[in-house]
């Protein structure tokens, strides 16, 4: 029996989206397909039981981009997907981010949510229907869960915002900011924006706010009619009395470690010895007790957390002091240098505190941009940015397999708020490609790559728009309602508290916004708070940076390729490139250069080599020339007749210079004065209406003007009986004979 398909749908700003249930996978815990016109995801959420011994909420959030979806064919050997391309793996990251706050504290089941594109239209993005989705099959699961979440998209064209834009508004606006959140306050941000300031990015906030309480409303009524009951779920989390026992126990000496300003070995280290000496004082069982009468090492160690927990946050909020003795506005020590290494093309080292990271920043043509096979209408890549986290940055050994989603994300996020400085393809014509390594980690690395990436671009010579600073943002709350906002987090500040709020932007406004927050939302009032702080923050940090390096240097590094930009007519291009590229790989192999030809005919010449490229650039720019009469070309002789040479004074166009024209004196035999190979001197003397090309070299010879050259070909060039069979009627000495059935003037040949 067909099972029933039941249609939700919920109006946000002027679309409709729509939610259907029913129809796919029943055996899930809960699924949902959620559609924007012709563009549609489905989700499917499902819990299981509790795998022994681990003691985190094993959550697992993942989204596949099918390219069946959009009608393509993957491009990999297999043709078929691989491992989830950096936009499968954002999207899966940007839905998890909203959905994991709202489940249980202590909560131990696994939870699996999965989503994959159905259709694509390439005019709606899909991450936002991803987020919709998930969150509704969730609801209508029969897993416990404190949501729904509604997600939505803010763009700003023309100076008015765009609720869920498609993409060719994205193209036009200046901001890009997806945001999730419950009924009350905001869960999750993402954003990237063009110097947008802090009161339109408030006011962008509340309108999204404000867009998904539909989305809300729908799952709402999908939960109450078609949801399923909640199952009964483990939750782990150590009784009040441990609790209560361990924070009066720890109390005193904690707070006497917290007094004094510590470093991030010195933090861990005293609390990792406080840690063990609790563990052993209260598991440890008398002689003939009963082990069940005394608690575990486990959950000792849970409380032992819980009361860390409580006491740094309460130290902030009641006396402003936070782990390692600064304000809660203040910014630990920050230093930078440029020029790190010799033979990248730029590389700029920001430390601030003990986070340190290098940037390395390359430049190449645009042939080397990447090639991107997706769901999105976007299929290149000019600048990328790369963010690696080794397990020395933070004093750890650790097995390396591969780009971890943390990186993906980090490197995402610097890449966002350093695009709107990057200069365009018009004005430089290079693809960059930078490398954050982070050598050293206490919270905030991917802002202090963004700083090292600003100073690693100028170092380069690139010519950004304006450099670009970021600061991570924290916020510690109690159940009272009390908070405070925290400039420049550390990692303990970060596991500790309820909110990681990364801003990016230059003096005159923000490029790049990312939320992440662990309690049930964050009002208006914190976000204006925590972005005039961040502010200020920001501009601090620029000042530091511009004591380095105050501009983008004048000139590339010695070792970056120089690019120079030709034109030349589109009908030109298949001369240039040859028959399967012939022409254009002899060029580069012969010039040591790197060509990337346009479809508009604009080519772009990379060489670190000034000679070589000058060299290409009068070769590639003689593509787009045309003959002119009376002007001398110096060409290589391509096909000798008997009545004259073929000589090619420009790329694939050449013209005959005649047997009479070839000397000063009387010429028996073409191979007596040129030979296959030959380079000579030749002037241009006639062009017919066909496009053939007469040639003199004798008119080089001799120093005659273009009118002289002309009239005593004209005399030589009289009629003589019984035709020359369409050659010319004589040679220069009069006599008949023509040029045995030869052609009269060259050709445009294209070879």
């Amino acid at each position: 029996m067909k099972p029933e398909l039941k249609r939700y749908q919920a109006t946000v700003g002027k679309r409709t989206i729509t939610f259907e249930t029913g129809k796919l996978a029943q055996q899930a815990g809960g699924a949902v397909t959620v559609g924007l016109d012709e563009s549609i995801v489905f989700a499917a959420a499902t819990m299981g039981g509790v795998r022994e011994g681990i003691d985190f909420f094993p959550l697992s959030v993942e989204y596949e981009e099918r390219l069946y979806a959009g009608g393509k064919i993957p491009g990999s050997f297999f043709r078929r997907e691989g491992r989830p391309s950096t936009e499968a793996i954002l999207t899966a990251r940007l839905t998890d981010r909203p959905l994991r706050p709202l489940f249980a504290q202590g909560m131990r089941n696994e939870v699996q949510v999965m989503m994959f594109s159905i259709s694509a239209d390439g005019i709606n993005p899909l991450d936002i229907l991803a987020i919709n989705a998930a969150s509704a099959a969730v609801m209508i699961s029969d897993i416990p869960w404190g949501g729904p979440v509604g997600a939505v998209r803010i763009g700003r064209v023309n100076g008015e915002f765009v609720v869920n834009p498609t993409f060719e508004e994205l193209n036009a606006s200046d901001l890009d900011l997806r945001l999730a959140g419950t009924r009350e306050a905001l869960l999750m941000v993402e954003c990237g924006a063009d110097e947008i300031p802090e009161d339109a990015m408030v006011a962008a906030l509340e309108l999204g706010h404000k867009a998904i309480q539909p989305l809300i409303d729908v799952q709402l009524q999908m939960q109450a009619e078609v949801g399923k009951p909640k199952r009964e779920a483990t939750f782990e989390k150590a009784t009040d009395e441990i609790n209560k026992k361990v924070l009066d126990r720890v109390s005193a000496p904690m707070n006497e470690l917290l007094d004094k300003p510590l470093s991030k070995a010195e933090f861990y280290g005293g609390m990792d010895a406080l840690k063990a000496e609790i563990i052993a004082e209260l598991t440890s069982v008398p002689e003939g007790a009963k082990p069940a009468d005394y608690p575990s090492a486990k959950d000792v160690s849970a409380a032992f957390s819980e009361a860390e927990g409580k006491i740094v946050r309460e130290r902030i909020l009641s006396l402003g002091k936070r782990p390692d003795g600064r304000t809660v506005t203040e910014i630990r020590p920050i230093w930078c240098e440029v020029d790190i290494s010799p033979r990248a093309h730029g590389s700029g080292l920001f430390t601030r505190g003990e986070t340190q990271v290098l940037t390395l920043a390359t430049l190449g043509t645009l042939g080397e941009a990447q090639e991107l096979d997706n769901l999105s209408p976007v299929d290149t890549k000019r600048y990328l940015h790369h963010y690696n986290f080794p397990p020395y940055s933070t004093g750890e050994v650790k097995p390396l397999r591969g780009q971890s989603r943390r990186e993906v994300g980090h490197g995402a996020l610097a890449e966002r708020a350093l695009e709107p400085v990057i200069p365009l393809e018009e004005s430089f014509p290079y693809t960059l490609r930078l490398v954050s390594e982070v050598l050293a980690s206490n919270g905030s690395s991917s802002m202090a790559s963004v700083c090292g990436s600003t100073l690693a671009l100028m170092d380069a010579g690139v010519p950004i728009k304006a450099p670009v600073a970021g600061v991570a943002m924290g916020l510690v709350t109690d159940e009272s309602g009390r908070y405070k906002i925290l400039t420049d987090i550390q990692g303990t500040e970060d596991h500790l508290g309820d909110m990681d709020f990364k801003v990016a932007g230059t003096a005159e406004g923000i490029t790049a916004l990312q939320m992440d927050i662990k309690i049930s939302g964050l009002s208006t009032d914190m976000m204006k708070e925590a972005l005039a702080q961040a502010h200020e923050a920001r501009l601090f940090i620029l000042g530091k940076m511009l004591e380095v390096i105050a501009e983008p240097r004048s000139e590339l590094k010695p070792h970056a390729p120089r690019i120079i930009t030709v034109k030349i007519p589109v009908d030109k291009i298949g001369a240039l490139i040859g028959p399967g590229g012939k022409n254009i790989r002899a060029l580069q192999d012969e010039t040591k250069v790197k060509i990337d030809v346009q479809e508009d005919g604009t080519i772009y010449i990379a060489s670190v080599d000034g000679v070589g490229a000058e060299i290409a650039r009068q070769r590639v720019e003689a593509l787009g020339e045309t003959a002119e009469l009376g002007r001398i070309y110096t060409g290589k002789v391509v096909r000798i007749a008997d009545f004259g040479a073929f000589v090619e004074i420009l790329p694939g166009m050449d013209g005959l210079v005649h047997i009479s024209q070839l000397d000063s004196e009387r010429v028996n035999k073409v191979e007596d004065v040129v030979n296959m190979g030959d380079e000579i001197t030749v002037m241009v003397t006639g062009i017919d209406p066909a496009g053939k090309i007469r040639l003199s070299r004798q008119a080089v010879l001799e120093g005659w003007s273009l009118q002289e050259a002309q009239e005593r070909d004209s005399k030589k060039s009289g009629p003589r009986p019984g035709g020359d069979r369409g050659g010319r009627s004589g040679d220069r000495n009069g006599r008949p004979g023509g040029d045995r059935g030869g052609r009269s003037g060259g050709g445009d040949r294209r070879r």
